[in-house]
């Protein structure tokens, strides 16, 4: 107990001090130190590519990897409504058994009834009273005939409806099972799509020198700095004064709890995330489902001005809501980044952010 006390404690103390550095004024996103110039190597060593074409390295990298985030919102959707889809088949069949036996029970009560009337020679009832000497006896006899045919004309009635409702629910099932193999082809494109870009990143990635790896990783910090700057310089900390609500603050522990673990395209936890498994996982922790890709959360969840968040929030980034990140506050976010990076804080203006939404609104 007291083990799990101790990794709580360093967790928070991590994320205080990721936020304090992130949000300190004219210290958030300090710049990155500039790389140390190499020391004098063979000249048969291979030479490192200027900043600007590794540039457009990490700019191609960015593209492979977002093309590969917007396949795996596909592939997600594609999976939340294969799951809807089957639980609505596997409702449809039990709606489809219930009738039948219905109907096989309205069958066995006409089949009944035509025996009963075979049984009396084919006589209508109607003849039979017709026949009778006992005036009681027939106006009786009317009364019981006249229940009977109404009886008839409901047991007639409730068939063709029983009938007509399981003609319905097999053309329901037939549907279903055509859009669950739509969604099953569309789900396994987006998953070839997603390995493709994420293949054509890894072998550009591979080809580059070790040295040339961590100037790119230089580069993609600078990069990151630089847009966080560029926001914080708009003043928009002094607007953002929000604080969490008691779920938005559980949410929020339940995504730093999470800092260190591996970013996996698809994954929900407990071990691996992707952008929006994190989220959706965070405010299910939190009590409160949310859509589970970035871009039905930017559809369905209301929302609020950047200037109103609040910790808890989601900030979409992107033109097609294609990546998301929690607001912790003091401007930074946690957030699954991407293949071969681990959840963590960053800052929350560095990437493009298209809006911000409030699951408990």
């Amino acid at each position: 107990m007291e083990t799990g006390k101790r990794g709580l404690t360093t967790t928070a103390v991590a994320v205080v001090c990721a936020i304090t550095v992130l949000s300190a004024p004219g210290t958030a996103f300090a710049a990155p130190s500039p790389t140390p110039s190499p020391t004098a190597s063979p000249s048969n060593a291979p030479s490192l590519a200027p900043n600007k074409d590794l540039d457009a390295v990490r700019k191609k990298l960015d593209r492979l990897y977002h093309d590969a985030a917007v396949a795996t919102d596909a592939y997600n959707a594609a999976e939340e409504k294969a799951k809807e889809q089957s639980t609505e088949i596997v409702e449809l069949a039990r709606k489809i058994v219930q009738g039948q036996r219905r109907l096989d029970d309205l069958k066995d009560r006409a089949g009944a009834a035509a025996r009963a009337q075979y049984r009396t020679g084919g006589l209508p009832p109607e003849a039979r009273l017709m026949l009778s000497d006992d005036p009681q006896q027939f106006l009786n006899g009317a009364g019981r005939v006249l229940q009977g045919q109404r009886a008839t004309k409901g047991l007639i009635g409730e068939m063709t409806r029983t009938q007509h409702d399981l003609e319905q629910y097999a053309k329901d099932a037939s549907a279903q099972w055509d859009k669950l193999e739509a969604g099953r082809k569309a789900k396994a494109a987006a998953k070839k799509k997603i390995k493709q870009q994420i293949s054509a990143a890894e072998k550009l990635e591979s080809q580059l020198e070790k040295r040339e790896k961590k100037r790119l990783a230089e580069l993609e910090r600078q990069a990151a700095y630089q847009a966080q700057t560029a926001w914080l310089d708009t003043g928009i900390l002094k607007e953002i004064t929000g604080k969490g609500s008691a779920q938005g603050k559980k949410a929020v522990a339940f995504a730093s709890a999470q800092l260190g673990k591996p970013y996996e395209w698809g994954a929900e936890g407990p071990d691996t995330f992707d952008c929006s498994g994190l989220t959706s996982q965070a405010w299910a922790a939190a009590g409160r489902p949310v859509p589970r890709t970035s871009q039905e959360q930017w559809k369905q969840l209301r929302h609020v001005d950047v200037a109103d968040m609040r910790p808890g929030d989601l900030i979409i980034y992107f033109d097609d809501a294609s990546h998301v990140g929690m607001y912790v506050g003091d401007g930074a976010m946690v957030h699954a980044p991407r293949p071969g990076r681990t959840v963590t804080i960053a800052g929350a203006g560095s990437m493009p952010i298209l809006g911000v939404v409030r699951p408990d609104a």
